[in-house]
């Protein structure tokens, strides 16, 4: 198996015959309350995650300046625009304090970061990889600034076009990046997954691992797109879909994040490496069961125990 599919992500690894890189995307979920962040740590640890991810922005550099003031209710009370996403971000002294808790439960931590000097505050921390939110496919300036970094990216591609996700390869290089494909809307629609882009993303790049990032509601279609390759899996997760918040609806509660987790891990045990084999656990079966042995399988006995694979024998009369 070529080694080029193959991403490293800390301590970890990710592509084709590597477990599946589960990350469980904290993102805004926390309402700005660290509290809330440590709790969806644990849950992602408890149910097994390589990974949570936040969300870095600098809210002046993000939010359009016609959008500052203009208030909004929130659970703090109202407030304009521009304060509400300060309200939500994190600082230095709280990113840190996510740090020592994710390494006290033995978890790795990374974020998207939505601007090129959330890039600066996050190299400030040794995280595993950045992920480019779909939103963020079409930024050159931000791509470049996470190719400098050296660290592997996790490119999302939700409302892409093949032109733009082609251009976005480009930039950041297809040597150190994961490739995800997602549909953008919160929560998906399951007639609008199209899990299938993950076989056409596999055709095309095919020295790039290809991975999910799902926004549906419930589990099964996130376990479809792992049994169709998926490499990397990220699913927005949460205390409550009914707490605060526009991403709650579309995350998944701690019990279904363990059993997310769970089934992933079943499925690519199950997957096998496609090559078909008489299981020892079958022989008693095939002795019991197996009233005809078989012309094919008698003479496929015979050539094995003669020590040549049997092409120069005649064939069996039909």
């Amino acid at each position: 198996m070529s080694t080029n599919r193959v991403r490293t992500l800390g301590d970890r690894t990710a592509g084709p015959g590597h477990p599946v890189y589960v990350t469980g995307e904290i993102g805004i979920n926390h309402n700005g309350e660290l509290g809330n962040a440590f709790a969806l740590i644990d849950a992602a640890a408890d149910a097994g995650c390589d990974a949570v991810k936040f969300q870095k922005r600098t809210p002046e550099v993000c939010t359009p300046r016609d959008q500052w003031e203009i208030e909004r209710d929130t659970p703090w009370g109202r407030m304009t625009y521009i304060d509400y996403r300060h309200r939500v971000e994190f600082d230095e002294e709280g990113y840190r304090a996510i740090s020592d808790h994710c390494a006290e439960r033995g978890i790795d931590w990374f974020a998207s970061p939505w601007d090129v000097e959330s890039v600066a505050f996050l190299e400030k921390f040794d995280v595993p990889c950045y992920k480019v939110a779909s939103a963020s496919l079409t930024d050159d300036e931000l791509l470049r600034a996470m190719r400098g970094t050296g660290r592997t990216v996790i490119l999302s591609t939700g409302m892409s076009t093949p032109k733009q996700i082609r251009h976005a390869v480009e930039v950041l290089g297809s040597e150190n990046i994961v490739l995800c494909h997602a549909t953008s809307t919160y929560p998906a629609k399951a007639e609008e997954l199209n899990l299938r882009m993950i076989h056409t993303l596999q055709n095309e790049f095919p020295n790039v691992p290809i991975g999910y990032s799902g926004h549906e509601t419930g589990l099964q279609t996130t376990l479809a797109a792992v049994a169709l390759g998926a490499c990397f899996v990220e699913r927005h997760i949460t205390l409550d879909r009914a707490m605060w918040g526009s991403d709650q609806a579309a995350s998944v509660e701690p019990g279904g994040l363990q059993r997310l987790v769970r089934d992933i891990r079943t499925i690519e045990e199950s997957l096998g490496d496609g090559v078909k084999k008489v299981y020892e656990s079958e022989l008693k079966p095939m002795e019991k069961l197996r009233r005809v042995k078989g012309v094919v399988a008698e003479a496929e006995s015979a050539a094995e125990g003669s020590g040549h694979d049997g092409a120069d024998r005649e064939p069996a009369a039909v």
